[in-house]
């Protein structure tokens, strides 16, 4: 069937001389048709509506609507609804998911230019608080600036033994420490700003001993610019996207409910096999391999401390332990096997 574009041929190649013989044998057109649409310079090609192909995506897409239901008002990316749907059985390209839920999707945030640094320079931390209706979490997280490789714990609370005890973690789970830590102007971390002159800061004497513990210098965003950090930023909606809002779901259609516990015991398999192997947008490649890299060009953990009986527990990188739920924990294994 005639389309716009061949008309255009059509007409065009008869302006430049060309005879209906030879438009008709250079476009594959009928000489018939070719010279009918010559006669009607007005003319277009009319076309019924073509009927619809079955997709690949339509025995999901009820499941596909469900999940985006139950995580409303929040939302659940591409990647993580192929990652389910996929181990239904479906074996259809990312693209035609992402063509279909983009109808569903709100409006997509501005994205942050960042700065980047060597390996083995900068660990960004920061607290992230989520909510879900009346209840709330508090999130720690620090992100390597050079791999993005990443390490998370929640709590119900964002205090100074909170930041403490989630910076020493974070140093454990990585393996070493890096030159400098950047934070947010936390209260309780930083007591007062530009103390001793212009970025020279009085800290909490807590973090102070923590960083001559283990070696690393503190450094703070500037007042109103939280961007500076922004790969810990940019991760921490990715961790409500991909795991909270999900995770959340999940629960919801259990007739369940997040809490804290439950967070730590999913977060560990969730960093270790999800988010430090997703391709990351900037650097192109996963975290897991920028870390091996990083990991070269960290100081090494203190030795006094590592001999230590008395120091506190340091959680594996495959899963964070498992304290208390709100329900046997047969329940949650059970359920978060039939979702991804």
């Amino acid at each position: 069937m005639l389309n716009q574009e061949s008309l255009v041929d059509i007409h065009v190649l008869h302006q430049q001389g060309h005879s209906i013989r030879a438009i008709s044998r250079q476009l594959g057109i009928a000489r018939n048709t070719v010279r009918c649409y010559l006669r009607d310079i007005a003319r277009t090609p009319n076309y019924g509506p073509r009927p619809d192909r079955p997709s690949k995506l339509d025995p999901f897409k009820p499941y596909v609507r469900e999940r985006i239901e139950a995580a409303k008002p929040y939302w659940i990316p591409a990647t993580v609804l192929l990652r389910e749907i996929q181990t239904q059985g479906y074996d259809g390209k990312e693209g035609i998911l992402k063509i279909y839920i983009r109808q569903f999707k709100p409006k997509a945030e501005e994205d942050i230019v960042r700065f980047e640094t060597a390996p083995g320079q900068q660990m960004q931390v920061d607290f992230t608080t989520i909510k879900r209706g009346h209840a709330k979490l508090k999130a720690f997280v620090a992100t390597l600036g050079f791999s993005r490789g990443t390490y998370v714990r929640f709590s119900t609370h964002e205090k100074q033994d909170d930041w403490i005890n989630g910076i020493r973690e974070a140093l454990h789970y990585f393996g070493g420490v890096p030159k400098e830590i950047l934070f947010d102007n936390a209260k309780c971390l930083m007591i007062e700003r530009d103390a001793y002159g212009d970025g020279r800061h009085r800290w909490n004497k807590h973090l102070l001993e923590l960083a001559s513990d283990y070696g690393f210098r503190l450094r703070a965003c500037r007042p109103y610019r939280a961007k500076t950090k922004g790969k810990v930023e940019r991760f921490n909606g990715y961790l409500k996207h991909s795991f909270i809002t999900p995770l959340t779901a999940t629960l919801k259609q259990a007739g369940l409910t997040l809490d804290v516990d439950t967070a730590n015991a999913q977060i560990g398999p969730w960093l270790q096999d999800v988010a430090n192997q997703r391709i990351h947008g900037t650097t192109k490649q996963t975290p897991a391999a920028l870390l091996t890299k990083e990991q070269l060009a960290l100081a090494s953990l203190p030795s006094k401390l590592l001999s230590n009986k008395s120091s506190p527990r340091i959680p594996s990188r495959r899963a964070v332990p498992v304290e208390s739920f709100q329900h046997p924990l047969s329940v949650y294994d059970q359920l978060l096997r039939t979702q991804p």
